[in-house]
């Protein structure tokens, strides 16, 4: 254990006193990605930027509006099978980076606008049951494919694809370089410049595993989300862990600079990239901050994420329901059976709520493609419910644990 309880850091007073005049002047940071920089897939005159509703603001409510947003509230953040209205699910999280990315962003003098667009959809594409779920539906498609799933590369395919919104290359870029599992001390931008280069970007990650560790963000908002992404995750875990009586106390963890305690690490975090980032063309931690970053992420995974929570003995009999109900779709797909819920609900939906999609164009495309947008679009108890209308003798089911389960 450290042997005194880490300070709250503050700006460095040279770095506060320049903000403070960027403020009071108007001055953005020169290494900002300006309105005038989107760019788009189509060249609609519906999306050109207007005074109410800049470049960026467009995407902002693109994101809002597409379905795959409203299922945000009823996908696991880290704890599943439990009904407490106080334990974060997915659709806090990403409010969650937005404030704290919004906040880095605002005081480097970057594009709010731009940073809150990527935060919002950055985990649209997730599965239900949170990294537990993304396992095991990879799992199911690469058995078949040869293929991988990831929630940040589905999450652009849900929005420039799926939803067909007409979203920036920027924004798409910050979604699928959000993924803050693989930190680094020092974030420099990509280069992903076209359409053409984000498509190869998502086309390798499904082939080869290895590429999602090579993603970089190709703006500094891009990078502000992604280490935002984990400045979110890494307290309000460990707080909804003591929430939950998964953990007794936050004496369990060890911290030589940015705290144990949800409100210290968001700060110290925050003050450090900004200490470190402003007036520079790339996001950077300090050395020691960034050695307790990684130890703060390595002490989660032990005492929380390597058991999602409260998945426990619960993990294989849901591995099992995926693999049943993937299978099981694939089969009424390829048959052709149209009382399915892939037909009646994914693909009659989607192509209602798209505006562009057609079904019989979209049902004609790849069947583990399809089954993969269908269960990764799922909420979780949309999954149950869907199970046990596939498998109504099965005796395998989810119990959750209950409000009232501690009275």
């Amino acid at each position: 254990m450290a042997s005194s309880k880490p300070a709250y850091l503050t700006l460095d007073p040279l770095v506060e006193e320049a903000i403070r005049e960027d403020r009071a002047t108007g001055t953005l940071s020169p290494f900002r990605t300006p309105d005038e920089a989107v760019v788009r897939r189509e060249d609609f005159a519906h999306d050109a930027p207007t005074l109410t509703r800049p470049a960026f603001v467009r995407d902002i409510e693109k994101v809002l509006n597409i379905p795959a947003y409203n299922r945000y509230a009823d996908k696991t953040q880290v704890f599943s099978f439990v009904q407490n209205d106080e334990i974060s699910r997915r659709g806090l999280h990403v409010q969650l980076v937005s404030r704290i990315a919004r906040g880095i962003g605002s005081l480097l003098g970057l594009n709010c606008d731009l940073i809150e667009a990527i935060a919002l959809g950055h985990d649209v594409g997730h599965t239900p049951f949170g990294h537990a779920g993304e396992r095991f539906l990879s799992a199911c498609y690469h058995r078949r494919t040869g293929g991988y799933f990831n929630h940040n590369v589905h999450s652009v395919r849900v929005l420039d694809q799926l939803y067909r919104r007409n979203i920036s290359l920027q924004t798409l870029d910050g979604v699928l370089c959000h993924n803050g599992e693989f930190a680094q001390q020092v974030l420099s931008v990509g280069g992903t410049r076209t359409f053409d280069a984000l498509d190869a970007l998502v086309t390798a990650c499904v082939k080869d595993e290895q590429t999602i560790k090579t993603l970089r963000p190709s703006t500094l908002e891009g990078c502000v989300v992604r280490v935002s992404d984990m400045i979110a995750y890494i307290g309000k875990d460990r707080q909804d862990a003591v929430a939950m009586g998964v953990l007794d106390s936050y004496d369990i963890f060890d911290s030589d600079v940015i705290g144990t305690a949800n409100a210290q690490i968001i700060n110290n975090l925050t003050v450090d990239i900004v200490n470190n980032s402003y007036g520079r063309d790339r996001i950077a931690l300090s050395e020691e901050v960034f050695a307790d970053l990684e130890r703060a992420k390595r002490q989660n995974y032990e005492v929380i994420y390597e058991r999602e929570g409260m998945v426990d003995d619960t993990e294989n009999i849901v591995e099992e329901m995926f693999e049943n109900m993937y299978a099981q779709l694939l089969a009424d797909l390829t048959a052709g059976r149209e009382e399915s819920p892939v037909f009646r609900h994914h693909a009659k939906r989607l192509a209602a709520q798209s505006r562009s999609i057609k079904p019989e164009k979209y049902l004609a495309g790849e069947p583990n493609q399809i089954v993969v947008d269908y269960m990764a679009s799922m909420t979780d108890s949309y999954f149950m419910a869907i199970y046990t209308h596939l498998f109504p003798e099965s005796n395998r089911r989810i119990q959750t644990r209950g409000y009232c389960a501690d009275l």
